[in-house]
């Protein structure tokens, strides 16, 4: 292709949109949920069956790949989509969330931070120039701005500094960033829950110009309800004619949400951490798979789900795999997890081309039973 990466629309439903995202590695359909492979993997999958949940597109994370095993030895070993056997578009986090949760191990300046490494406490330096060097040499189709993650909760005063500081390091991140076709670079938006700021962070990135527009610190413990008023307000104010990425989100019920409020891209471990803990997102709502009720259950774990969980095993099995800690019940939960999502985007998508996004919304989530509580460990499990 020509140019930086592009987006259209195809549709609108109300707020919501449907379009297609054209990168270096081909095309997306929004909206789309990208699982996520912080470091070069999709943990518990192997790339064909990453494929085979119907995603196209991953995300990976600079913080992490620049630890280990190293941007440099990533670009010398053919980029990242080489390394990890992934032939679709990749989108790599800026590293600027991690700054914020590594609190004691930091100290930031207007300049970057400078941090200790989780690992094993070397000290390494991130700048924006220096992140958008590292998502060059992963070889992102979609680069993010360094910024930082402003905490909830923040005072006014609070988040007003740390969004003015995420501007500056964006339009230092715009400078950086090598335009090649078929890639583009995300501003993201900050001011926490506050309208002014938002609006703020909002004029300051379109001034900048981006391919692309991300809501930056939600989902950091504001809860769904104040993210949703937040995304009210905040989603009009970046360009209709750009992808709107909402980072870190969500839960079935918060990506219903942020698509009805216009946003097209999303990605979060939920699908797969949950997977390897035992729970299940179905069209029935979560299930625990460690409870008792599943030992002698021969049904599929999801009848209307095409994955090899639900249509190659039982309900008891998976259950079996779960208590008995067996590495294969992690594996079948997050691919029919990442299935699920595939799946919810997928009719999302086609109801708000059909004009019927509001119904289909309402059908999925009336079907949604509680959870049902987790039960404590079996002996065997606490002693294993």
């Amino acid at each position: 292709m020509n140019g930086p990466l592009s987006f259209s629309l195809a549709a609108t439903d109300g707020s919501a949109r449907a379009g297609t995202l054209r990168t270096a590695h081909g095309e997306v359909q929004t909206p789309v949920f990208m699982p996520v492979g912080t470091a070069g993997t999709v943990k518990a999958m192997t790339a064909d069956a990453v494929r085979s949940t119907g995603a196209r597109m991953v995300l990976g994370n600079t913080y992490h790949l620049m630890l280990r095993p190293g941007a440099e030895r990533v670009g010398r070993l053919g980029g990242l989509h080489r390394l990890m056997d992934w032939d679709g578009p990749i989108l790599t986090d800026s590293g600027g969330f991690q700054v914020m949760s590594l609190a004691g191990l930091r100290k930031m300046d207007a300049d970057g931070v400078t941090f200790q490494s989780h690992i094993d406490g070397s000290k390494h330096r991130l700048t924006p120039e220096r992140s958008i060097e590292i998502q060059h040499l992963l070889d992102a189709d979609v680069t993010m701005c360094f910024d930082e993650c402003t905490p909830f909760p923040a005072t006014p005063e609070e988040a007003a500094k740390s969004m003015r500081l995420s501007m500056k390091w964006a339009a230092r991140s715009r400078e950086a960033f090598v335009a090649r076709d078929g890639y583009g670079l995300f501003g993201i938006q900050q001011g926490s829950v506050f309208e002014d700021l938002r609006a703020e962070s909002a004029r300051a990135l379109t001034e900048i110009g981006f391919e692309g527009y991300a809501i930056g610190g939600l989902a950091v413990g504001e809860g769904q309800a104040e993210m949703f008023r937040t995304l009210d307000f905040s989603v009009p104010m970046l360009p209709a004619d750009k992808p709107r990425y909402l980072m870190g989100v969500g839960t079935p019920s918060d990506i219903i949400g942020a698509v009805r409020r216009g946003v097209d891209m999303f990605d979060c471990v939920i699908p797969t951490r949950s997977g390897r803990t035992g729970r299940a997102y179905t069209s029935r709502g979560v299930m625990n798979m460690r409870n008792a009720r599943y030992a002698d259950d021969a049904s599929s774990l999801d009848p209307e789900c095409d994955c090899p969980a639900c249509t190659r095993h039982s309900r008891a099995y998976i259950q079996h795999l779960i208590r008995a800690e067996e590495m294969l019940g992690p594996m079948l939960l997050t691919w029919h997890n990442i299935r699920y999502y595939q799946t919810l985007t997928a009719r999302l998508r086609a109801a708000i081309l059909e004009g019927r996004f509001e119904a289909e919304a309402a059908a999925i989530a009336a079907r949604w039973e509680p959870p049902a509580p987790a039960e404590p460990p079996s002996p065997e499990e606490t002693t294993s």
